[in-house]
């Protein structure tokens, strides 16, 4: 079983973390585009470029594979029939983080994370 990572997390628990990540994952996919906290957007970009990465070999195992960790089975349709195409001939990269600035409530630093 691997060991929780020690250090910054987003949840209060590695589980939560990996929730936190899947639902930000899959709603970048839907939508293209979703706006954050700078931090969870640090957090996105290497999960959902291997997401992408695994998605662009088409096969019935890497949608197997990333079916259990989204649990959404439109965005990974979208995700294998739409997006993955796109990134055939990129080597990574997939997703643009653009600073926003403060978020007024709380001061938050907010973040747009969109595909490239």
């Amino acid at each position: 079983m691997p060991r929780p990572k020690k250090g910054k997390r987003l949840g209060g628990s590695p589980s939560h973390q990996r929730k936190i990540l899947a639902n930000l994952t899959s709603d970048l996919i839907e939508y293209e585009s979703i706006t954050t906290t700078h931090a969870k957007a640090k957090f996105l970009r290497p999960y959902a470029e291997k997401i992408i990465t695994k998605a662009r070999r088409g096969d019935l195992h890497a949608r197997r594979t990333i079916l259990k960790k989204i649990n959404n089975n439109d965005v990974v349709t979208k995700l294998f029939d739409d997006v993955a195409p796109r990134y055939e001939d990129r080597p990574g990269g997939y997703l643009r983080i653009i600073k926003l600035g403060p978020r007024r409530g709380d001061g938050a630093e907010m973040a747009k994370v969109e595909l490239v």
